[in-house]
Protein backbone atom coordinates (compact mmCIF):
# COMPACT_ATOMS: atom_id res chain seq x y z
CA UNK A 1 0.00 0.00 0.00
CA UNK A 2 2.63 2.36 0.61
CA UNK A 3 3.60 2.44 -3.04
CA UNK A 4 0.29 4.32 -3.86
CA UNK A 5 -0.06 5.94 -0.68
CA UNK A 6 3.16 7.95 -1.04
CA UNK A 7 2.42 9.44 -3.60
CA UNK A 8 0.09 11.78 -2.13
CA UNK A 9 1.48 13.32 1.08
CA UNK A 10 -0.25 14.19 4.58
CA UNK A 11 0.08 18.03 5.53
CA UNK A 12 -0.74 18.52 8.95
CA UNK A 13 -0.03 21.08 11.39
CA UNK A 14 0.63 20.18 15.21
CA UNK A 15 -0.70 22.56 17.92
CA UNK A 16 2.16 22.95 20.84
CA UNK A 17 1.12 21.47 24.31
CA UNK A 18 -1.67 20.35 26.01
CA UNK A 19 -4.96 22.19 27.58
CA UNK A 20 -7.57 21.70 30.03
CA UNK A 21 -10.87 22.26 28.97
CA UNK A 22 -14.59 21.25 29.99
CA UNK A 23 -15.52 17.54 29.63
CA UNK A 24 -18.88 17.08 27.50
CA UNK A 25 -18.98 13.64 29.56
CA UNK A 26 -18.84 14.06 33.02
CA UNK A 27 -19.12 18.08 32.87
CA UNK A 28 -15.65 18.87 34.56
CA UNK A 29 -15.13 22.11 33.95
CA UNK A 30 -11.25 21.74 33.29
CA UNK A 31 -10.94 18.09 32.97
CA UNK A 32 -10.32 17.00 29.68
CA UNK A 33 -7.55 16.65 27.69
CA UNK A 34 -6.43 16.14 24.52
CA UNK A 35 -3.09 17.13 22.03
CA UNK A 36 -4.65 17.90 18.43
CA UNK A 37 -3.50 18.91 14.47
CA UNK A 38 -5.20 20.20 12.04
CA UNK A 39 -4.85 17.84 9.07
CA UNK A 40 -4.32 20.07 5.30
CA UNK A 41 -4.63 16.34 3.63
CA UNK A 42 -4.33 12.91 5.06
CA UNK A 43 -3.40 9.78 3.63
CA UNK A 44 -5.64 6.76 4.39
CA UNK A 45 -2.96 4.77 5.13
CA UNK A 46 -1.28 7.43 7.62
CA UNK A 47 -4.80 8.20 9.37
CA UNK A 48 -5.14 3.74 9.82
CA UNK A 49 -1.96 4.46 11.40
CA UNK A 50 -3.05 7.60 13.19
CA UNK A 51 -6.19 5.64 14.81
CA UNK A 52 -4.48 2.92 15.74
CA UNK A 53 -2.51 4.72 17.88
CA UNK A 54 -5.46 6.53 19.36
CA UNK A 55 -6.06 9.18 17.37
CA UNK A 56 -9.31 10.25 16.06
CA UNK A 57 -10.61 12.96 13.15
CA UNK A 58 -13.83 15.22 13.71
CA UNK A 59 -13.84 17.35 10.18
CA UNK A 60 -10.12 17.91 9.33
CA UNK A 61 -9.09 18.64 13.10
CA UNK A 62 -7.08 15.41 14.51
CA UNK A 63 -7.18 14.80 18.27
CA UNK A 64 -5.74 12.09 20.59
CA UNK A 65 -6.51 12.44 24.42
CA UNK A 66 -4.15 12.81 26.90
CA UNK A 67 -5.07 8.71 28.59
CA UNK A 68 -3.42 9.01 31.76
CA UNK A 69 -4.39 13.02 32.35
CA UNK A 70 -7.96 13.40 30.89
CA UNK A 71 -10.77 13.31 33.33
CA UNK A 72 -12.79 10.35 31.33
CA UNK A 73 -10.34 8.40 29.66
CA UNK A 74 -11.56 7.31 25.62
CA UNK A 75 -10.24 4.11 24.61
CA UNK A 76 -10.18 3.28 20.99
CA UNK A 77 -12.68 0.33 19.94
CA UNK A 78 -13.19 -1.70 17.43
CA UNK A 79 -15.25 -4.85 16.37
CA UNK A 80 -14.69 -7.93 14.90
CA UNK A 81 -17.61 -8.16 12.00
CA UNK A 82 -16.25 -11.81 10.31
CA UNK A 83 -16.77 -13.07 13.97
CA UNK A 84 -20.06 -10.64 15.05
CA UNK A 85 -23.03 -12.56 15.74
CA UNK A 86 -26.26 -10.18 16.35
CA UNK A 87 -27.45 -10.34 19.70
CA UNK A 88 -31.49 -10.59 20.71
CA UNK A 89 -31.82 -6.67 21.28
CA UNK A 90 -29.73 -6.41 17.75
CA UNK A 91 -32.41 -8.94 16.30
CA UNK A 92 -35.20 -7.20 17.22
CA UNK A 93 -34.14 -4.04 15.90
CA UNK A 94 -33.83 -5.76 12.41
CA UNK A 95 -37.39 -7.34 13.00
CA UNK A 96 -38.55 -4.15 13.73
CA UNK A 97 -37.33 -2.44 10.64
CA UNK A 98 -38.40 -5.56 8.76
CA UNK A 99 -42.28 -5.41 10.41
CA UNK A 100 -42.19 -1.71 9.18
CA UNK A 101 -41.06 -2.35 5.47
CA UNK A 102 -43.45 -5.22 4.85
CA UNK A 103 -46.68 -4.21 6.70
CA UNK A 104 -45.93 -0.59 8.07
CA UNK A 105 -46.20 -1.40 11.20
CA UNK A 106 -45.07 1.00 14.11
CA UNK A 107 -43.84 -1.13 17.51
CA UNK A 108 -45.29 0.42 20.37
CA UNK A 109 -42.60 1.53 23.31
CA UNK A 110 -40.96 4.68 24.80
CA UNK A 111 -38.63 5.58 22.29
CA UNK A 112 -36.79 7.57 24.40
CA UNK A 113 -35.18 4.61 26.23
CA UNK A 114 -33.19 4.65 23.05
CA UNK A 115 -29.62 5.36 23.09
CA UNK A 116 -28.97 8.65 20.93
CA UNK A 117 -25.65 10.57 19.49
CA UNK A 118 -24.51 13.31 22.13
CA UNK A 119 -25.12 16.75 21.85
CA UNK A 120 -22.49 18.63 19.80
CA UNK A 121 -20.86 19.51 23.36
CA UNK A 122 -20.89 16.41 24.82
CA UNK A 123 -18.33 14.85 22.64
CA UNK A 124 -15.06 17.45 21.22
CA UNK A 125 -16.30 20.77 22.58
CA UNK A 126 -13.11 21.08 24.55
CA UNK A 127 -10.66 20.19 21.42
CA UNK A 128 -12.79 22.82 19.68
CA UNK A 129 -12.57 25.51 22.58
CA UNK A 130 -8.93 24.74 22.28
CA UNK A 131 -8.45 25.84 18.61
CA UNK A 132 -10.55 28.83 19.28
CA UNK A 133 -8.60 29.68 22.00
CA UNK A 134 -5.36 29.34 20.08
CA UNK A 135 -7.18 31.67 18.07
CA UNK A 136 -6.73 29.19 14.90
CA UNK A 137 -2.90 28.95 15.15
CA UNK A 138 -3.32 26.76 11.95
CA UNK A 139 -1.84 29.67 9.36
CA UNK A 140 -3.57 28.63 6.25
CA UNK A 141 -2.63 31.78 4.41
CA UNK A 142 0.99 31.68 5.15
CA UNK A 143 1.11 27.71 4.27
CA UNK A 144 -0.55 28.36 0.84
CA UNK A 145 1.23 31.56 0.09
CA UNK A 146 4.61 29.82 1.35
CA UNK A 147 3.92 26.81 -0.99
CA UNK A 148 2.73 28.96 -4.12
CA UNK A 149 5.59 31.30 -4.13
CA UNK A 150 7.79 27.94 -3.48
CA UNK A 151 6.48 26.68 -6.98
CA UNK A 152 6.43 29.79 -8.77
CA UNK A 153 10.66 30.50 -7.39
CA UNK A 154 11.12 27.06 -9.09
CA UNK A 155 9.45 27.35 -12.21
CA UNK A 156 11.55 30.48 -13.01
CA UNK A 157 14.55 28.73 -11.89
CA UNK A 158 14.00 25.86 -14.45
CA UNK A 159 11.89 27.91 -17.11
CA UNK A 160 9.47 25.01 -16.61
CA UNK A 161 6.21 23.34 -15.27
CA UNK A 162 8.15 21.42 -11.97
CA UNK A 163 7.26 17.37 -13.38
CA UNK A 164 7.08 14.11 -10.71
CA UNK A 165 9.99 12.96 -9.13
CA UNK A 166 12.03 15.90 -10.49
CA UNK A 167 12.48 17.19 -7.01
CA UNK A 168 12.59 15.54 -3.49
CA UNK A 169 12.75 18.93 -1.86
CA UNK A 170 9.30 20.51 -3.55
CA UNK A 171 5.51 19.39 -3.43
CA UNK A 172 3.54 19.55 -6.18
CA UNK A 173 1.86 22.47 -6.40
CA UNK A 174 -1.11 21.94 -7.92
CA UNK A 175 -1.87 18.78 -5.37
CA UNK A 176 -1.18 20.74 -2.16
CA UNK A 177 -3.16 23.98 -3.15
CA UNK A 178 -6.26 21.43 -3.39
CA UNK A 179 -5.47 20.50 0.05
CA UNK A 180 -5.67 23.71 0.94
CA UNK A 181 -9.15 24.67 -0.08
CA UNK A 182 -10.67 23.25 3.25
CA UNK A 183 -11.13 26.82 5.56
CA UNK A 184 -10.49 26.39 9.45
CA UNK A 185 -12.10 24.93 12.21
CA UNK A 186 -14.99 26.93 14.14
CA UNK A 187 -17.62 24.63 15.54
CA UNK A 188 -17.81 21.54 17.72
CA UNK A 189 -18.75 18.38 16.07
CA UNK A 190 -20.38 14.97 17.43
CA UNK A 191 -18.29 11.63 17.28
CA UNK A 192 -20.13 8.85 16.46
CA UNK A 193 -22.84 6.95 18.75
CA UNK A 194 -24.15 3.99 18.23
CA UNK A 195 -26.95 2.93 20.77
CA UNK A 196 -26.57 1.30 24.82
CA UNK A 197 -27.16 -2.10 25.35
CA UNK A 198 -30.33 -3.14 27.38
CA UNK A 199 -30.87 -2.65 30.83
CA UNK A 200 -28.99 -5.00 33.37
CA UNK A 201 -26.55 -6.28 30.67
CA UNK A 202 -23.13 -7.81 31.71
CA UNK A 203 -20.31 -6.02 30.10
CA UNK A 204 -17.67 -8.18 31.69
CA UNK A 205 -19.17 -11.68 30.47
CA UNK A 206 -19.43 -12.75 26.54
CA UNK A 207 -23.03 -12.47 25.46
CA UNK A 208 -24.90 -16.40 26.32
CA UNK A 209 -24.83 -18.94 23.54
CA UNK A 210 -26.84 -22.05 24.05
CA UNK A 211 -25.49 -25.41 23.05
CA UNK A 212 -27.93 -25.57 20.57
CA UNK A 213 -26.89 -22.97 19.26
CA UNK A 214 -23.52 -23.54 19.17
CA UNK A 215 -24.56 -26.79 17.21
CA UNK A 216 -26.35 -25.13 14.19
CA UNK A 217 -23.39 -22.27 14.02
CA UNK A 218 -21.18 -25.41 13.57
CA UNK A 219 -23.59 -26.95 10.95
CA UNK A 220 -23.82 -23.94 9.00
CA UNK A 221 -19.63 -23.26 9.28
CA UNK A 222 -19.78 -26.56 7.52
CA UNK A 223 -22.49 -26.22 4.75
CA UNK A 224 -20.24 -22.80 4.28
CA UNK A 225 -17.02 -24.95 3.54
CA UNK A 226 -18.41 -27.33 0.99
CA UNK A 227 -20.64 -24.42 -0.79
CA UNK A 228 -18.65 -21.08 -0.42
CA UNK A 229 -20.63 -18.48 -0.85
CA UNK A 230 -20.32 -15.25 -3.35
CA UNK A 231 -21.40 -12.14 -2.49
CA UNK A 232 -25.13 -12.01 -0.32
CA UNK A 233 -27.62 -11.26 -2.03
CA UNK A 234 -28.91 -7.56 -1.31
CA UNK A 235 -25.76 -5.59 -0.39
CA UNK A 236 -25.49 -2.70 -1.68
CA UNK A 237 -23.43 -2.15 -4.69
CA UNK A 238 -20.70 0.24 -4.45
CA UNK A 239 -21.09 3.40 -6.87
CA UNK A 240 -24.56 2.14 -7.48
CA UNK A 241 -27.87 3.29 -5.48
CA UNK A 242 -28.71 -0.24 -4.08
CA UNK A 243 -32.04 -1.81 -3.46
CA UNK A 244 -32.86 -3.80 -0.19
CA UNK A 245 -32.77 -7.04 -2.30
CA UNK A 246 -34.54 -10.09 -0.83
CA UNK A 247 -31.92 -13.12 -0.28
CA UNK A 248 -32.73 -16.34 -1.83
CA UNK A 249 -34.88 -18.88 1.05
CA UNK A 250 -32.88 -20.24 3.61
CA UNK A 251 -34.07 -24.32 3.48
CA UNK A 252 -31.62 -25.49 6.02
CA UNK A 253 -32.09 -25.17 9.77
CA UNK A 254 -29.21 -23.05 10.35
CA UNK A 255 -29.26 -19.90 12.35
CA UNK A 256 -29.93 -16.59 10.66
CA UNK A 257 -26.92 -15.13 9.47
CA UNK A 258 -26.67 -11.08 9.99
CA UNK A 259 -27.53 -10.23 6.37
CA UNK A 260 -30.05 -13.15 6.23
CA UNK A 261 -31.45 -10.61 8.94
CA UNK A 262 -30.41 -7.46 6.99
CA UNK A 263 -31.88 -8.86 3.56
CA UNK A 264 -34.71 -11.02 4.30
CA UNK A 265 -37.54 -11.62 1.83
CA UNK A 266 -40.09 -8.77 1.49
CA UNK A 267 -44.20 -8.97 0.01
CA UNK A 268 -44.51 -8.01 -3.76
CA UNK A 269 -46.81 -5.37 -1.78
CA UNK A 270 -44.42 -4.06 0.53
CA UNK A 271 -45.54 -0.98 2.42
CA UNK A 272 -42.01 0.85 1.87
CA UNK A 273 -38.79 0.65 0.31
CA UNK A 274 -35.55 1.23 1.58
CA UNK A 275 -32.44 1.51 -0.27
CA UNK A 276 -29.07 2.13 1.21
CA UNK A 277 -26.38 4.58 -1.16
CA UNK A 278 -22.90 4.94 -0.49
CA UNK A 279 -21.58 8.19 -2.32
CA UNK A 280 -18.73 9.90 -1.68
CA UNK A 281 -18.62 12.99 0.16
CA UNK A 282 -14.83 14.05 0.03
CA UNK A 283 -14.09 15.36 -3.19
CA UNK A 284 -18.02 15.51 -3.02
CA UNK A 285 -19.13 13.16 -5.98
CA UNK A 286 -21.97 14.48 -8.21
CA UNK A 287 -24.67 12.00 -6.20
CA UNK A 288 -23.09 13.64 -3.02
CA UNK A 289 -23.47 17.39 -4.80
CA UNK A 290 -27.59 16.65 -5.32
CA UNK A 291 -28.45 15.47 -2.53
CA UNK A 292 -26.37 17.96 -0.21
CA UNK A 293 -29.44 20.24 0.64
CA UNK A 294 -31.92 17.41 1.33
CA UNK A 295 -28.81 15.65 3.58
CA UNK A 296 -28.20 19.08 5.56
CA UNK A 297 -32.38 19.84 6.36
CA UNK A 298 -32.27 16.24 7.74
CA UNK A 299 -29.01 17.04 9.99
CA UNK A 300 -30.73 20.23 10.95
CA UNK A 301 -33.92 18.51 12.17
CA UNK A 302 -31.87 15.94 14.09
CA UNK A 303 -29.96 18.63 15.87
CA UNK A 304 -33.20 21.03 16.60
CA UNK A 305 -35.48 18.06 17.34
CA UNK A 306 -33.00 15.32 19.27
CA UNK A 307 -30.89 17.83 20.76
CA UNK A 308 -33.04 20.96 21.15
CA UNK A 309 -30.65 23.17 19.31
CA UNK A 310 -32.41 26.62 18.19
CA UNK A 311 -32.67 26.92 14.60
CA UNK A 312 -29.31 29.05 13.75
CA UNK A 313 -26.95 26.73 14.89
CA UNK A 314 -27.07 24.17 12.90
CA UNK A 315 -25.62 25.74 10.21
CA UNK A 316 -24.39 24.52 6.32
CA UNK A 317 -21.10 25.91 7.72
CA UNK A 318 -21.27 23.35 10.47
CA UNK A 319 -21.99 20.95 8.20
CA UNK A 320 -19.69 21.19 5.99
CA UNK A 321 -16.90 21.58 8.00
CA UNK A 322 -17.62 18.72 10.36
CA UNK A 323 -19.88 16.35 8.43
CA UNK A 324 -18.61 16.61 5.01
CA UNK A 325 -15.33 18.31 5.00
CA UNK A 326 -12.68 15.78 5.44
CA UNK A 327 -9.11 15.66 4.80
CA UNK A 328 -8.59 12.35 3.79
CA UNK A 329 -6.99 11.67 -0.15
CA UNK A 330 -9.83 9.69 -2.13
CA UNK A 331 -7.51 6.93 -3.31
CA UNK A 332 -8.30 4.33 -5.87
CA UNK A 333 -6.33 1.03 -6.18
CA UNK A 334 -6.86 -1.67 -8.02
CA UNK A 335 -6.93 -4.06 -5.17
CA UNK A 336 -8.82 -2.24 -2.74
CA UNK A 337 -12.63 -1.73 -2.17
CA UNK A 338 -14.79 -0.68 -5.91
CA UNK A 339 -16.13 2.47 -4.02
CA UNK A 340 -12.25 3.22 -3.44
CA UNK A 341 -10.76 4.84 -0.19
CA UNK A 342 -11.67 7.72 1.91
CA UNK A 343 -14.53 9.53 3.43
CA UNK A 344 -17.86 8.77 2.88
CA UNK A 345 -22.14 9.71 3.46
CA UNK A 346 -24.51 6.12 3.96
CA UNK A 347 -27.14 7.15 3.24
CA UNK A 348 -30.57 5.61 4.28
CA UNK A 349 -33.32 6.53 1.45
CA UNK A 350 -37.28 5.15 2.56
CA UNK A 351 -39.46 5.58 -0.14
CA UNK A 352 -37.65 8.20 -2.38
CA UNK A 353 -36.32 10.41 0.50
CA UNK A 354 -33.70 10.49 3.09
CA UNK A 355 -34.26 9.50 6.86
CA UNK A 356 -30.74 8.87 7.84
CA UNK A 357 -26.78 9.29 7.09
CA UNK A 358 -24.04 7.01 8.54
CA UNK A 359 -20.57 9.25 8.48
CA UNK A 360 -18.04 6.67 7.60
CA UNK A 361 -14.43 6.27 6.46
CA UNK A 362 -13.61 3.55 4.58
CA UNK A 363 -9.41 2.80 5.40
CA UNK A 364 -6.59 0.38 4.55
CA UNK A 365 -8.41 -1.91 7.41
CA UNK A 366 -11.11 -0.93 8.63
CA UNK A 367 -14.71 0.75 8.00
CA UNK A 368 -14.15 3.51 10.41
CA UNK A 369 -17.76 5.12 11.89
CA UNK A 370 -17.54 8.71 12.32
CA UNK A 371 -21.13 9.96 13.19
CA UNK A 372 -24.88 9.36 11.97
CA UNK A 373 -28.07 11.52 11.83
CA UNK A 374 -31.42 10.77 11.44
CA UNK A 375 -35.36 12.32 10.62
CA UNK A 376 -36.67 12.63 14.03
CA UNK A 377 -39.86 11.18 12.85
CA UNK A 378 -38.35 7.71 12.59
CA UNK A 379 -36.78 7.14 16.06
CA UNK A 380 -39.26 4.22 16.47
CA UNK A 381 -36.96 2.46 14.12
CA UNK A 382 -34.14 2.88 16.19
CA UNK A 383 -31.61 3.74 13.56
CA UNK A 384 -28.55 4.31 15.82
CA UNK A 385 -28.71 0.47 16.65
CA UNK A 386 -30.03 -0.71 12.62
CA UNK A 387 -27.06 1.58 11.14
CA UNK A 388 -24.35 0.24 13.24
CA UNK A 389 -25.51 -3.42 12.48
CA UNK A 390 -25.62 -2.49 8.31
CA UNK A 391 -22.09 -0.91 8.58
CA UNK A 392 -20.79 -4.23 10.30
CA UNK A 393 -22.28 -5.96 7.48
CA UNK A 394 -20.97 -3.56 4.74
CA UNK A 395 -17.56 -4.15 5.97
CA UNK A 396 -18.17 -8.07 5.55
CA UNK A 397 -19.11 -7.04 2.06
CA UNK A 398 -16.16 -4.88 1.08
CA UNK A 399 -13.55 -7.77 3.13
CA UNK A 400 -15.09 -9.95 0.00
CA UNK A 401 -13.29 -8.28 -2.45
CA UNK A 402 -10.32 -6.49 -0.16
CA UNK A 403 -9.79 -9.53 2.39
CA UNK A 404 -7.21 -6.92 4.77
CA UNK A 405 -10.46 -4.66 5.06
CA UNK A 406 -11.91 -6.41 8.25
CA UNK A 407 -12.71 -4.56 11.07
CA UNK A 408 -15.11 -1.97 12.16
CA UNK A 409 -14.02 0.74 14.36
CA UNK A 410 -16.65 2.46 16.44
CA UNK A 411 -14.58 5.68 17.88
CA UNK A 412 -13.94 5.65 21.43
CA UNK A 413 -15.32 3.24 24.28
CA UNK A 414 -15.86 5.28 27.24
CA UNK A 415 -16.37 3.08 30.79
CA UNK A 416 -16.47 5.99 33.07
CA UNK A 417 -19.35 7.35 31.08
CA UNK A 418 -22.33 4.88 31.41
CA UNK A 419 -24.04 6.33 28.26
CA UNK A 420 -20.89 5.80 26.61
CA UNK A 421 -20.67 1.77 27.76
CA UNK A 422 -23.11 0.46 25.24
CA UNK A 423 -20.15 0.41 22.31
CA UNK A 424 -18.56 -3.02 24.32
CA UNK A 425 -21.96 -4.71 23.26
CA UNK A 426 -20.72 -5.00 20.03
CA UNK A 427 -18.84 -8.43 20.13
CA UNK A 428 -16.55 -9.72 19.31
CA UNK A 429 -14.46 -6.51 19.75
CA UNK A 430 -11.37 -5.16 21.16
CA UNK A 431 -9.59 -2.35 23.15
CA UNK A 432 -6.26 -0.49 22.18
CA UNK A 433 -3.67 -0.25 25.03
CA UNK A 434 -3.17 3.39 25.36
CA UNK A 435 0.38 2.57 25.89
CA UNK A 436 1.83 0.20 23.45
CA UNK A 437 -1.23 0.09 20.83
CA UNK A 438 -1.87 -3.28 20.87
CA UNK A 439 -5.32 -4.64 20.89
CA UNK A 440 -7.02 -6.59 23.52
CA UNK A 441 -10.18 -8.46 23.76
CA UNK A 442 -12.63 -6.28 25.73
CA UNK A 443 -13.30 -9.13 28.08
CA UNK A 444 -10.06 -8.65 29.52
CA UNK A 445 -10.00 -5.40 29.43
CA UNK A 446 -13.30 -4.85 31.71
CA UNK A 447 -11.93 -6.00 35.26
CA UNK A 448 -9.46 -3.31 35.04
CA UNK A 449 -11.50 -0.47 34.08
CA UNK A 450 -13.80 -1.10 37.21
CA UNK A 451 -11.42 -0.28 39.43
CA UNK A 452 -9.59 2.03 37.61
CA UNK A 453 -10.58 4.92 34.80
CA UNK A 454 -6.71 4.62 33.36
CA UNK A 455 -5.58 1.04 32.03
CA UNK A 456 -2.64 0.18 30.33
CA UNK A 457 -4.23 -3.30 28.58
CA UNK A 458 -1.12 -5.44 27.47
CA UNK A 459 -0.28 -7.67 30.57
CA UNK A 460 3.05 -7.87 29.56
CA UNK A 461 5.12 -5.46 32.25
CA UNK A 462 8.43 -5.28 29.59
CA UNK A 463 6.15 -4.79 26.50
CA UNK A 464 7.10 -1.23 24.86
CA UNK A 465 5.44 0.58 22.31
CA UNK A 466 7.06 -0.99 18.84
CA UNK A 467 5.96 1.62 16.44
CA UNK A 468 7.35 4.50 18.98
CA UNK A 469 9.85 7.64 17.52
CA UNK A 470 13.04 6.04 17.59
CA UNK A 471 15.07 8.44 15.48
CA UNK A 472 13.29 12.12 15.58
CA UNK A 473 15.79 12.90 13.31
CA UNK A 474 13.94 11.52 9.96
CA UNK A 475 10.85 13.58 10.72
CA UNK A 476 9.31 14.88 7.93
CA UNK A 477 9.49 18.80 8.02
CA UNK A 478 7.83 21.47 5.37
CA UNK A 479 9.47 24.97 6.12
CA UNK A 480 10.85 28.08 4.19
CA UNK A 481 9.10 25.98 1.41
CA UNK A 482 10.74 23.11 1.43
CA UNK A 483 10.69 19.70 2.89
CA UNK A 484 13.57 18.52 4.82
CA UNK A 485 14.02 15.88 7.95
CA UNK A 486 14.09 17.12 11.09
CA UNK A 487 17.83 16.66 11.61
CA UNK A 488 18.96 19.10 9.09
CA UNK A 489 15.58 21.33 10.57
CA UNK A 490 17.18 22.00 13.97
CA UNK A 491 19.88 23.00 13.30
CA UNK A 492 18.34 26.25 11.87
CA UNK A 493 16.29 26.88 15.27
CA UNK A 494 17.22 28.72 18.14
CA UNK A 495 14.21 28.76 20.45
CA UNK A 496 14.19 26.03 22.65
CA UNK A 497 10.45 25.60 23.07
CA UNK A 498 10.40 24.08 19.54
CA UNK A 499 12.11 21.06 20.00
CA UNK A 500 10.18 20.10 22.76
CA UNK A 501 6.98 20.93 20.22
CA UNK A 502 8.13 18.73 17.32
CA UNK A 503 9.81 15.93 19.32
CA UNK A 504 5.87 15.48 21.30
CA UNK A 505 4.23 15.39 17.72
CA UNK A 506 6.89 12.71 16.73
CA UNK A 507 6.23 10.48 19.85
CA UNK A 508 2.01 10.98 19.65
CA UNK A 509 2.09 10.17 15.79
CA UNK A 510 5.35 7.16 15.92
CA UNK A 511 8.14 6.72 13.67
CA UNK A 512 6.13 5.45 10.68
CA UNK A 513 3.89 8.53 10.27
CA UNK A 514 6.28 11.21 11.23
CA UNK A 515 8.73 9.59 8.36
CA UNK A 516 5.88 10.00 6.00
CA UNK A 517 3.84 13.10 7.06
CA UNK A 518 4.57 16.63 6.41
CA UNK A 519 4.96 18.28 9.95
CA UNK A 520 4.43 22.07 8.70
CA UNK A 521 6.46 24.59 10.59
CA UNK A 522 5.74 28.60 10.57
Amino acid sequence: MASWAALSPSIVEYFEGEDSYRCGYCKNESGSRSNGMWAHSMTVQDYQDLIDRGWRRSGKYVYKPVMNQTCCPQYTIRCRPLQFQPSKSHKKVLKKMLKFLAKGEISKGNYEDDPMEPTMEDTVAGDFGLINKLDIQCDLKTLSGDLTESFDSEEKKKGKSPKKGESNEFIQSQDIEEKLGSGEPSHPVKMPMAPKPGKGADLSKPPCRKAKEIRKERKRLKLMQQNPAGEPEGFQAQGEPPSLFPPKANKSNQPKSLEDLIFESLPENASHKLEVRVVRSSPPSSQFKATFQESYQVYKRYQMVIHKDPPDKPTVSQFTRFLCSSPLEAENPPNGPDCGYGSFHQQYWLDGRIIAVGVIDILPYCVSSVYLYYDPDYSFLSLGVYSALREIAFTRQLHQKTSQLSYYYMGFYIHSCPKMKYKGQYRPSDLLCPETYVWVPIEQCLPSLENSKYCRFNRDPEAVDEGRSKDPDRLQVFYKKAIMPYGVYKKQQKDPGEEAAVLQYARLVGQTCSERMLLFRN
